[in-house]
């Protein structure tokens, strides 16, 4: 069976990206989703995206993900993902496996004493990796970027 997959491509380790660090405005007050309300003309502080979404730098990279498959997880072709090896790869944590000589995002999920790969997505299969040699948890999935 052919595991039709999300793919992601590798951008670059996150102190590569350390050198790009511009401060962005963060405005404290709540942004409303249903009335407008008066906004406020100041600044509390100055946000650092990188250092917002970069826990441990030596471990953390980024790729881009290609496909459908983690629809359901909130995951769109083309988001940008920040991807943690020092985090545990839990029951249900979103992974970067390499699998078959790709890598691949999909959930990790432990049941009756088996371990999948499992799509956001109804159209795709399960993909059982419990007796795979070959299958390699690169880093779990702590940010995704995608714009709207």
């Amino acid at each position: 069976m052919k595991l039709n997959r999300t793919t992601v491509q590798i951008i670059g380790q996150a102190d590569d990206a350390c050198s790009m660090s511009a401060e962005l405005p963060l405005y404290l007050s709540p942004v409303e989703a249903g009335f407008p309300s008066p906004a406020e003309d100041y600044t509390e502080q100055k946000l650092n995206l990188h250092k917002y979404v970069v826990r441990h730098e030596a471990a953390t990279f980024f790729v881009r993900a290609h496909g459908d498959s983690m629809i359901n997880a909130g995951i769109h072709d083309g988001d940008l993902l920040v991807v943690d090896r020092s985090v545990a790869a839990e029951h249900n944590r979103v992974v970067i496996a390499a699998l078959e000589g790709e890598l691949t995002v999909k959930r990790l999920v432990r049941k009756d004493g088996r371990v999948l790969l499992a799509p956001e997505n109804p159209e795709y299969p399960e993909f059982d990796i419990t007796l795979h040699e070959h299958v390699h948890i690169w880093g779990v999935v702590t940010y995704v970027v995608h714009k709207l």
